[in-house]
Formats: C-alpha cells, structure tokens, sequence
C-alpha cells in the first residue's frame, strides 16, 4: 500500500445543475443527498464516483454511478486518470471513499456556519492505493460480506418494526380499556368529567384562561369503538386549553442570553429539538399569553407528522416559562394530572391515522386548524383506572425501549464490524486512523506567518496580528494545532470559532472565505 493523492488517481471536477433547476426526465441527476433526482440532459455518460463537497448535512457522502448521468454543483464528480500508472477499479474506491468518509471530511472540510470541502485541498488529500489485484479481491470479498451485513440490517430493521407496531397494540388497548382490568369500585368517567369542568370554570373565574365556545355535541355516528361502561366519550377541548404560537418577527430571534422560543422547528416527535435561538428576555411580560411551562404538550400544527408518529412532545425542564411562535401549539389539560395520558392518546395511531386522512392524496400541506385538536375525540376512564393505564403502559414502553436499545446497539456493532472486516482486508491496523500525517494542502503564505510570536496562540490574537487568515490556516497557527497528530484538535477548532462567529460575534466570515475579526 502507498498513500497517493487524490488528484493523481482521479479526474475530478464540480458538478454542473442546481438543485431548483432540474427538470425531472429519463437520466440520473446526482445530488449530495441519499435519494437520486432525475433530469431531461445529461452531461456524463461513464462509471464514476459523485462525492457531496458542500452540503453540510451530507458532506462526504459518495455514490457510483455506471451511465448517463449528471451531477449537482455541490458535488465532485471522480474518474479514473491514469490507468497505467494507477489502474483504479471504481466500485473498491467507492468502498474506500465511505469507509474512511469521516477521516477524509475531517481532514479537508473548512468554513463554520457552511461547511464544505475545495477542489484543492481534496485533491492534494492522500488515499490509499493497492493494486488492481489487491483492488478486485477485497472488493469480491467486502461486497459478499455487505450483502450479508445487509440482510442482518434488514431482519434488525423488521426487529424495530415490530416493536414500533407492539407499542401501537398496547395504546390501542389503553385506548379500548383492555390493558388493565376495570374495577368495579371505581367512580364512573362521569364524575372526573365533573371535576375537570368544575376546575375550568374556576380557572375562568380567576381570569387565568378565556371562556371558549363549547365543543360541538358528539354524535353517534362519530364514535369510532365501543369503551367500558364506566367509561366516557368527550372532546379534547372540553378537558383542556388549546394555545396557539405568536407569529414574532424573525428580526427579532438572536444567539445569546434571552427566552427560548419554541419553534415549528423545535417540535419533534416525543421531544423539544434544541435550538440556541432566543428572543429579548423583555419579552416575557410583553407576551405572557404564549409563555409554555414544563409539562406542557407541543404540536406542531404545520407538518404535524412524519412516518414515525405525531410531532407532539412534553415541554422539558430546560423550556420552561419559553415563548410560543407561530404554527405551534400547546395543549394544556385543565386537570395536569391527566397530562400523561393525553399525551399517550395523542401518541396512538388513532390520532395520526386521522390527521393524515385529512391531508394526504389531497396536494395540499398539512395544516391543522384549532378544532382539528379541539375537536377530537378521546375516551376517558375511570381516574383510578387511568391511573393504573398510565402505571402499566410506563412499564411496557421501558421494555420496549430496552428491546429497541439492544438491536440498535447490535446494528452498529455488525456496521462497525462491516467497516473493521474493509481495513483488515486491506491491512490496516483498525485501531490507527487510516492515514498519518495525512494534512490537507498548505498554501505558501502559511509557511510564511508560521514564527514564534504566532504559533499556537488564540484565534483572536491571530487574526489582531495578520489581519485574516483562511480557516486552515488559523487552525495551523492556534492553540489547536499541537506538536504531533495525537494532538491535534480540528473538532475544538471549529467549536470555539463557531462560537466566536455565532454567539460572541468576534469573527466574521468573509464571502471569499477569509475569517476576520468584526
């Protein structure tokens, strides 16, 4: 094996086609994306790799492709360029591209708020290189292991599925009143019907909630199964507040110390998404009226799901007293003690399947209204019984969490084991990295500031002294850049410069990619 750059083994040049130009027609049109396009021209008619230089979520990624293709701007397309001094089969240096995709990225990526990778420092980046033999053996050998690594992948996948489809069988009981036995000492649904009104009607008194519109009566017609005796039939909005978001100006949002907000960006199925943007903290007093407290159920009311559920979620801890923004919503049961198994209704395939009756096949985005939530319809139990179905669907969900944990766990051990059978085969100690000393392309000028005043000192002294530098180059002459590779620290780089960027608003980055002090 000997290390050869990039440019030695490959024609490499920039894909063509933006993305919001293509014209859907017969040929491939390959983008940094995992999923294939397709368009009415073609610019490539060849075996070739396509690798996303400038996507930040998909930065790295590698595809082959054996025809007529043509290829997005963000992407480099690889053809072999000189077969008698490095004959290269393309399908193994696909393996190698996606094997070790996370050394390469690492090693050559620059920028902060956009990352991305130049057609210079890529090309001066070494590979491995075998010969063709070696090439065509292991890729034999790998491509015999994937499959079976793929159908593994694909059985654990079933394995998810089924565990996904067991949980939905145990809400559905709760939902039926079959999960937990009913007792006949328990009070009727009736009476915590009561209770929840009278607690409304109090909370309207005290001014803490508006008066609203009763609900429309529930017709028989409606109901979709048939519940317990003792239990009850009754609209989402008679038993809790329905809140929607404030549309805030989008100038108003910044990186810093202020109130969260919770966006339609932040709401997830069965979690907040984290988000680092915040509005002034005068705000709170200004807007009360959309302030979301710990407990509290987020929906999202604009693309309110994907194929893993309902975008609902319980407000955490580190959201409480944040503001609500526009196209989210917060249902806020007028009992908090019936929290628990609102939200379980709410995560049940009942819910979801009715949403996505309403929208899908109809060519429009899923919007929900207010009374789409409102509106619902839930059966109630017994408060002793929805008591114990909470307890009881607590204990089952935990195992199925465990189940889930354990064949996930599995499935990156045999893709870890998939990628460590690749370096083996090719000799490569698994537990080196794939290449030492492997450094990206040094442009002259570096060399040049590289003395004893400016090396490994803080990014803002640095930029103070030479005015400004490429990311590279700063990372060359910091603090992060340590003697031997072990060292080196590119990851905390990147950390502190992001930080510095986006949060201290210290250093901006230039059009031309150059970082200076603001």
């Amino acid at each position: 094996m000997s290390l050869v750059k990039i440019k030695d083994l490959f024609h490499f040049e920039k894909g063509t086609l933006q993305s919001t130009k293509a014209t859907p027609g017969e040929y491939d049109f390959i983008t940094a994306a995992a999923d294939w396009k397709t368009h009415n021209e073609y610019t490539h008619d060849c075996e070739a790799l396509i690798f996303a230089a400038a996507a930040s979520g998909s930065l790295g990624r590698t595809h082959y492709v054996n025809g007529k293709f043509i290829s997005s701007d963000l992407c480099f397309i690889l053809t072999p360029k000189d077969e008698e001094k490095y004959p290269i089969d393309i399908k193994f240096y696909h393996l190698i591209f996606n094997a070790f995709k996370d050394d390469i990225v690492r090693n050559t990526k620059s920028g902060t708020s956009k990352e991305a990778i130049g057609l210079t420092v890529f090309g001066n980046y070494k590979l491995p290189y075998f010969e063709i033999e070696k090439q065509q053996n292991t890729k034999e050998a790998f491509l015999k292991a994937q499959e079976l690594s793929q159908s593994l992948d694909k059985e654990l996948s079933n394995q998810l599925e089924l565990i996904k489809n067991l949980r939905q069988a145990f809400l559905k009981d709760a939902m039926q009143g079959k999960l937990v036995e009913q007792d006949p000492n328990d009070e009727p649904a009736s009476s915590l019907l009561e209770r929840i009104n009278a607690e409304k009607e109090r909370l309207i008194k005290e001014k803490k909630i508006k008066k609203e519109k009763e609900p429309p009566a529930i017709l028989e017609e409606e109901i979709p199964f048939d519940i317990p005796e003792k239990w009850a039939w009754c609209r989402l909005g008679s038993i809790s507040e329905f809140i929607s978001g404030n549309n805030f100006n989008s100038g108003d949002f910044f990186k810093g110390a202020g109130v969260k907000c919770i966006k339609i960006t932040n709401a997830g199925v069965n979690e907040i998404i984290e988000t680092d943007d915040v509005l002034p903290q005068t705000f709170v007093s200004k807007y009360s009226q959309y302030l979301v407290y710990e407990g509290d159920l987020v929906l999202a009311l604009t693309r309110p799901y994907i194929s893993d559920g309902l975008k609902i979620s319980k407000c955490p801890q580190s959201y409480d007293k944040s503001l609500l923004n526009q196209r989210v919503a917060v249902i806020r049961p007028f009992l908090k003690s019936q929290t628990d198994y609102i939200f379980t209704f709410l995560k049940s395939d009942f819910v979801l399947k009715r949403y996505k009756s309403m929208f899908e096949g109809k060519g429009q985005q899923p919007n929900l209204k207010k009374e789409h939530v409102t509106n619902l319809l839930i059966p109630i139990a017994p408060e002793a019984e929805l008591e114990r179905i909470v307890a009881r669907l607590e204990e089952l969900m935990h195992i199925c969490d465990k189940m889930e944990a354990s064949i996930r766990e599995f499935k990156m051990q045999s893709e870890s084991l998939l990628q460590q059978t690749l370096r083996e085969a090719l000799g490569i100690n698994p537990s080196k990295k794939l290449i030492e000393n492997n450094n990206p392309i040094q442009s002259k000028n570096v060399h040049s500031k590289f003395d004893s005043n400016t090396l490994l000192m803080e990014i803002q002294e640095l930029l103070k002294i030479h005015g400004k530098l490429q990311a590279l180059e700063l990372w060359q002459m910091s603090k992060f850049y340590g003697k031997s590779e072990e060292e080196r620290n590119i990851d905390g780089f990147y950390a502190e410069l992001k930080k510095l960027i986006e949060k201290d608003k210290l250093i901006k980055e230039t059009e031309k990619g150059y970082l200076e002090l603001v």
